[in-house]
């Protein structure tokens, strides 16, 4: 297993792989660690979860640093992310018993209650564009609730995985609690089919929680999925124009484009077409690419070259079918695997920019005639993940947000983002169940009917 910079394109560590039976005693190792961990306090469990967040703050500028290293992100970017995950951290650490408190039911039973238990080890397979947040929006609830995890992390971030790892081992959870598997994705299966894992969740692509929950469901195990997406941002014709254009590029360009639910179709209505391209090219090309270990870069490479590489046969493949390029589109010389802010226009069913996820810097506008065309194109995906509408009329927008868009999570004149307090997740191709908020904990515990007569 190789760490690659992708700035440079030079080795930074190789990785022994894990073999099965190594796998297997971590199992072991887990499901000995649960079965104390599950009976913890929830006082316990939060000091445990607080020190967490101590850690991550203590050391954003190594994480930040460690994720510039392997997967390009620039260090602002990478201090947002590290941040974000010691606030996951108090949340459950504060939010945890109350969400999972006994609740009554009156019945005909003297007694009857529903109880939240913890179902075991659970199986995280995760991605490497939010290496650290990815897991710990994860990890948090599935500890707090007393379950036990295990990483199978992208195998281009070991670094990542092994140093999270480290955090909740150096917070005071039991030593084998959470471990990391240093493995390929050809073992995921015999993984899922070990007796000791209760449930998988898994963040990436369609094909991948296709693949997932084929194995789950054949082993009737529970699965979560947070997969693709090809978020649609809706800018009808009274949209303030400076205020959307700079929430659309940032929503395009966070992480370098490599975000599921990072902007990808700009639906723009033909009245307001023209100054929405032209002061969308300027912005985009403000932004500074570069190395991501320097401060003043906005835009880093992306995280492999064959990504870069497959990003821009979607865009040769779309201005052969007669989208427009007005802005990037070439890959540039010299090391690395950068690709420009790229902007297409005129983009129409049948491309891969509209019809594919765009996993990179680059922004597909498709005019429209009207709202009732803009809402039709938004719709007109396989996936479901998150949305956008951009309206000066926020009665209406609240409306096409809560009941027209088909999307896990639609907001109004901002950037789709995510939350700890709010429900994560989408509908459709892009996956199933949710993480974060009240919602997201109770998806790995038995919830569990108790009657007394």
């Amino acid at each position: 297993m190789e760490s690659i910079n992708p700035t440079t394109g030079e080795l930074i560590k190789t990785y022994p792989n894990m073999t099965l039976d190594e796998t297997r005693e971590i199992l072991d190792d887990a499901q000995y660690a649960f079965l104390s961990w599950k009976n913890s306090s929830f006082q316990h469990r939060r000091q445990c979860m607080e020190q967490a967040a101590v850690i991550l703050r203590r050391n954003i500028s190594q994480y930040a640093e460690l994720m510039a290293l392997e997967m390009g992100k620039t260090l602002k970017e990478g201090r947002a992310e590290v941040n974000k995950c010691a606030l996951v951290c108090d949340y459950y650490a504060d939010s945890a018993e109350k969400f999972l408190q006994p609740e009554l039911v009156q019945t005909d039973a003297a007694k009857s209650y529903i109880s939240f238990q913890p179902l075991g080890i659970i199986l995280a397979v995760m991605p490497w564009n939010f290496p650290f947040w990815q897991v710990f929006r994860f990890a948090a609830p599935s500890l707090m609730a007393g379950n036990a995890g295990v990483l199978k992390h992208a195998s281009n971030v070991p670094g990542c995985a092994l140093a999270i790892e480290d955090v909740f081992k150096n917070a005071g959870f039991p030593p084998h609690l959470f471990r990391t598997l240093m493995i390929g994705s050809s073992m995921v299966s015999d993984i899922i089919e070990s007796p000791l894992v209760q449930a998988v969740t898994l963040t990436g692509s369609t094909p991948a929680g296709k693949a997932v929950a084929s194995k789950a469901g054949a082993m009737l195990k529970k699965t979560v999925l947070e997969l693709g997406g090809s978020d649609p941002y809706v800018i009808l014709e009274d949209a303030d124009l400076e205020e959307t254009v700079s929430a659309c590029v940032f929503a395009r360009l966070i992480n370098a484009g490599q975000s599921c639910i990072a902007a990808k179709r700009f639906i723009v209505v033909d009245r307001i077409r023209e100054p929405f391209e032209k002061r969308f090219i300027e912005k985009m090309s403000e932004q500074i690419m570069g190395n991501p270990l320097k401060e003043e870069t906005t835009l880093g490479p992306q995280a492999r070259a064959d990504l870069r590489d497959d990003l821009h046969r979607q865009v040769e493949e779309s201005i052969r079918k007669g989208a427009r390029c007005l802005l990037g589109g070439k890959i540039p010389g010299g090391k690395g695997a950068f690709y420009p802010p790229t902007v297409l226009t005129d983009v129409k069913k049948g491309m891969p920019a509209y019809d594919e996820e765009l996993f990179g810097p680059v922004a597909a506008v498709i005019p429209v005639k009207n709202e009732n065309e803009a809402l039709r194109v938004a719709n007109d995906t396989i996936f479901g993940l998150g949305a956008a509408v951009f309206t000066q009329n926020i009665e209406k927008g609240e409306t096409l947000a809560e009941h027209e868009i088909q999307a896990g999570c639609c907001f109004v004149n901002t950037f789709v983002r995510s939350d700890p307090r709010l429900p994560f997740g989408g509908i459709k191709e892009s996956g199933y169940g949710r993480e974060l908020s009240h919602f997201g904990i109770k998806e790995f515990v038995n919830i569990k009917t108790v009657y007394i007569a």
